[in-house]
This record gives structure tokens, C-alpha cells and sequence, in this order.
């Protein structure tokens, strides 16, 4: 069973957030890759598990070390990168993941150092705004003092695939951390499956697993939540986009491009973007 090794949201190689791509995983199960996720110990792994579907698109399922997810940010640019690397030698290359019922459309350039790529993230849901007692409560679960706020803004509850709480900081977020261990529940009573740190001076995220025990390094999942939520609290930059680093506190910088697409009605797309360092191939010699 080969892999590919590969560096998302980087500067270069041994920079972003590392992943692990099976490019042919037809032959495994859903136990089977999970546990082959945490036997290599990236926060999460892509595999590819069959040809073209009708529609064109490549079936994609992603394993975090706790379960499979519905939806993923580096792990569906790292693949879409692969797939470029190993299938064509072209300049660019387009290719459109099938997670379940949900298909993101991902583009791919080669550059000197790697592949820029793409996805489209898609329309978001504005699901709950939290402000007064309840926003102050939510934000002392991460070491936040009610001072810490970014003052005049809410927190949210945004998905664009998967449901974030955005947490919006002026201060403070060198100093974060989760200090409880029902965050799970407590976010859970709000709507959101995970949250989301964003300094909105900074443009500088965090983001844990919910006990708290692993920083991620890029989240983009939650990059086109920011892009959402900056979009609708007047963030962005006068071209709709910025530039959201992640990772210094995890000893790996990173950068996510977000680009934001609006009309008369609102928002039309919401592009994640990045570098894409290809490091080397792997293969297991026995599977679980």
C-alpha cells in the first residue's frame, strides 16, 4: 500500500501541515484507514478510493485520528496535488472529490517549488451569533479573558462543510489554550463542531482538537469559515481576500490564501488556497 508524503499551506518543503495521500486505496476499509492514520501520526490522511465516478469526480474519504470526516481543507488540496505530481504533466490540472454526497472543485499549478492549489469551498451557513454571558463563557474555555475579545464583534457559528465557532480575538492568542474538558459538549450546545481562534488584526488563527491535546497546524476547513465571517463583519481587504497564518505556536508556520467571491446577493464562492511541497513516497509492507 504506497503513500505520498506531502507538505500543505508551506513555504517549502518541511514547512505547513504534513499529510499522507494513498493515491489507490480501493483495497481498504474504513478501520483499516483510520488505523494507518494513526500509525503514521498526521493530524490527518487522504485516500483515494477508486476511479472516476459517472460525473468525473474521484471518490476521496479523510481519516483525523479519531474518525473519518465529512469534509477537510489540506487534506483535499494535498491529494488534488498528488494526483497532479504523479497523473499529469501538464501546467495545470483540475479534478473535482466526491465525499459522500458532497463534491469540492480543486484546482493545481505547478511552480518551482511545488504546486499552488486551490479549492472552492462553496456558500457558507450562518448558523448562530453569540454575544454578552454566553460568548464570554465560550471564550474563558480557551484561557480568554472578556478583555480579550475583539470588541464590537460576535462570535459565530459559520460552516462552509464543517460547523466552526469563530472566536474573535485583539489579544491574547499567544497565551490560549483549552482548559476544559467538555468543550465537545459546550460547543455541541451551540451548534459547532469545533472552533476556531481569529486575531482580526493579525489575520492569525489557532485551532485545537477538542481535548485539546493537539494544535493544528493550517485548518483549512476553518479558513473559508474566516473568510465567511470576515466577509460579513467588513474584514476583507478591498480585493476580498486575505492571508490567514497559522501554526507559529505549533512550531510550523503557515499561510492560507482566502479569497472571497460576492455579488448583489451575497457571497458566490469562497476559495482556500495554498503551497504544496511534495516530500517522498512510502509504502506499507502489511496492512491492519
Amino acid at each position: 500500500m504506497h503513500y505520498v508524503l506531502c507538505d500543505v499551506f508551506s513555504d517549502g518543503p518541511f514547512t505547513g501541515n504534513s499529510l499522507a495521500v494513498f493515491p489507490d486505496a480501493r483495497a481498504l476499509n474504513g478501520r483499516q484507514m483510520l488505523q494507518l492514520t494513526r500509525e503514521l501520526k498526521h493530524f490527518e490522511s487522504a485516500f483515494l478510493t477508486g476511479p472516476a465516478l459517472p460525473d468525473g469526480s474521484r471518490p476521496l474519504r479523510v481519516f483525523d485520528l479519531e474518525e473519518e470526516l465529512p469534509f477537510a481543507g489540506h487534506p483535499l488540496l494535498g491529494a488534488v496535488a498528488v494526483l497532479h505530481h504523479l497523473e499529469r504533466p501538464a501546467e495545470t490540472a483540475e479534478a473535482v472529490f466526491a465525499l459522500g454526497e458532497r463534491r469540492v472543485s480543486l484546482r493545481s499549478g505547478r511552480r518551482e517549488a511545488g504546486f499552488d492549489v486551490q479549492m472552492d469551498q462553496g456558500l457558507p451557513l450562518y448558523l448562530a451569533d453569540l454575544d454578552g454571558p454566553a460568548a464570554r463563557e465560550l471564550a474563558s474555555c480557551f484561557s480568554l479573558a472578556p478583555e480579550d475579545l475583539a470588541p464590537g464583534l460576535p462570535l459565530e457559528v459559520i460552516s462552509t462543510g464543517l460547523r466552526y465557532l469563530v472566536v474573535p480575538v485583539h489579544q491574547g492568542l499567544d497565551r490560549a489554550a483549552i482548559r476544559v474538558t467538555d468543550l465537545e459538549r459546550r460547543l455541541a450546545d451551540v451548534g459547532a463542531q469545533f472552533a476556531y481562534l481569529f486575531d482580526v488584526h493579525r489575520n492569525e488563527g489557532r485551532h485545537w482538537t477538542n481535548d485539546g491535546r493537539i494544535e493544528d497546524i493550517a485548518t483549512g476547513s476553518a479558513a473559508g469559515v474566516i473568510g465567511a465571517y470576515a466577509h460579513k463583519h467588513g474584514l476583507l481587504n478591498a480585493a476580498s481576500g486575505l492571508e490567514l497564518k497559522q501554526g507559529q505556536y505549533a512550531g510550523r508556520p503557515s499561510r492560507i490564501s482566502v479569497r472571497v467571491d460576492s455579488g448583489p446577493e451575497g457571497i458566490t464562492a469562497i476559495h482556500v488556497g495554498g503551497q504544496v511541497s511534495i516530500l517522498g513516497f512510502g509504502r506499507f509492507e502489511v496492512l491492519p
